[in-house]
């Protein structure tokens, strides 16, 4: 799939609180809470216009009894995607416009991703640089593929300096 990369766009909020509402309809009690996570969750940051969000379930293997219903509303079905306990599901297809990441509460993943999107809420100039750090990715690489190894090494060490200032605003 092709790089496309976008300036902040706050409609992405109301894509986001839409996708809830349908999710919600699909999967009623058994969902705990949602979250908006990912670049597009960060005001001003560039981001490829796909909106990461996470719905947080009481039992992750009845999320699962659901796939031939997904697969009828258009939901690309992607299992745990390598990472052990989620269950993925793409919406678009080419011009995907979702990656909705499904975990069962208590799941580590569930604060790693968190903490480092509030990091980046807080830290503006950390948001700034990734943003730029994108930028020059997505010159380099047209495909997602490569792109998104390309920045790996970057989004590791992000990931710990959101780890450590939150280890210190815990105490």
């Amino acid at each position: 799939m092709k790089v496309r990369l976008s300036s902040y766009n706050s409609e992405w909020v109301t894509a986001y609180q839409q996708e809830c509402e349908r999710l919600h309809q699909i999967f009623g009690d058994l969902i705990i809470d949602f979250e908006h996570f990912g670049s597009t969750s960060v005001v001003n940051m560039k981001a490829k216009p796909v909106i990461d969000m996470m719905v947080i379930v009481k039992n992750i293997e009845e999320v699962d009894t659901f796939n031939l219903y997904l697969k009828e509303l258009d939901y690309d079905t992607a299992g745990e995607w390598g990472i052990k306990g989620r269950r993925l599901l793409r919406k678009g297809g080419e011009n995907r416009t979702h990656h909705i990441h499904i975990y069962q509460e208590g799941n580590m993943e569930i604060d790693r991703h968190l903490i480092v999107r509030d990091y980046l809420r807080v830290h503006t100039e950390e948001a700034m640089k990734y943003s730029e750090c994108k930028e020059q990715l997505a010159m380099k690489f047209q495909d997602t593929k490569e792109y998104s190894k390309a920045k790996r090494s970057y989004v590791s060490e992000l990931e710990q300096r959101a780890m450590e200032w939150h280890k210190k605003e815990s105490r």
